[in-house]
């Protein structure tokens, strides 16, 4: 267990364009733009919806 401080950047949704699908928080796949951020393992993806307002 580290005692080090996350990085900046990781707390921080990346909007991201992939290619290869992903899985979501939920486990639906997603493709094209999603959100991403770090949890200190891996990369959690989130839906990204256009906002037209």
């Amino acid at each position: 267990m580290s005692l080090s401080p996350k990085p900046a950047w990781a707390e921080v949704w990346h909007l991201r364009k992939i290619f290869i699908p992903r899985r979501s928080i939920t486990g639906r796949l997603l493709t094209g733009q999603v959100w991403r951020r770090h949890d200190g393992r891996r990369w959690i993806y989130k839906k990204y919806t256009e906002h037209t307002g």
